[in-house]
Formats: structure tokens, C-alpha cells, sequence
């Protein structure tokens, strides 16, 4: 069977920018996903600092040589607070990249 000239195949063209002919808001910028890889990078570089806070205050009072004995449990307050956090965030990205994936395209 022969279809003459007719292409049945299309190749893909790439999208238009969203916005780019009605004023809608654009596509983010790779300024703003490197913006939010930072945030992430910014929290867990977060989470081993205070987590090597804590381990270093619990050494010093183990061995004596802590003068402040109430920096100890604030600094565990910080490291809990901030490994609550980085869940938060971690919960909030996997959230809105299931609501992408449900979205019909």
C-alpha cells in the first residue's frame, strides 16, 4: 500500500513558553531551580552542622571540659528542630511531585 507524499509521522517540536503570548506567568528560570536545589543543599548542610554541634558538646561534657551545661540540650533542640525541618521539606517536594505526575497532559 503506498500513501504518496503524506507523512503520517510528525517530529516533535519543542512547546512554547507558557505566558509568552497572553502575559501569564513564564517557566521558571534555571536561576530559581538552582535557587531551590540551594535550599535543600543549604538545610542538610544544615542538619550535619548541628548534628557534629551536638556530638561535639556531648565529648565535652563527657569528658568534664563543658563549662555550660545547658548548651547541651539546646543544641539538641536545634539539631531535632532542623532534622524536622529537612522532613517538612523533603514531605512538601514529594507532595507536589506526585500532584505533577497526576496532572493529564
Amino acid at each position: 500500500m503506498e500513501f504518496g507524499t503524506t507523512q503520517f509521522i510528525t517530529p516533535i517540536t519543542p512547546w512554547e513558553k507558557i505566558g509568552s503570548s497572553n502575559g501569564q506567568q513564564e517557566i521558571k528560570s534555571s536561576d530559581e531551580v538552582e535557587l531551590f536545589s540551594d535550599v535543600f543543599h543549604n538545610v542538610v548542610n544544615q542538619v550535619y552542622a548541628t548534628q557534629a554541634d551536638v556530638e561535639n558538646k556531648q565529648y565535652l561534657l563527657s569528658t568534664g571540659q563543658l563549662d555550660n551545661v545547658h548548651t547541651l540540650p539546646i543544641a539538641e533542640a536545634k539539631a531535632a528542630l532542623s532534622v524536622d525541618i529537612l522532613i517538612a521539606l523533603r514531605n512538601k517536594a514529594l507532595e507536589s511531585y506526585n500532584e505533577l505526575m497526576k496532572i493529564n497532559v
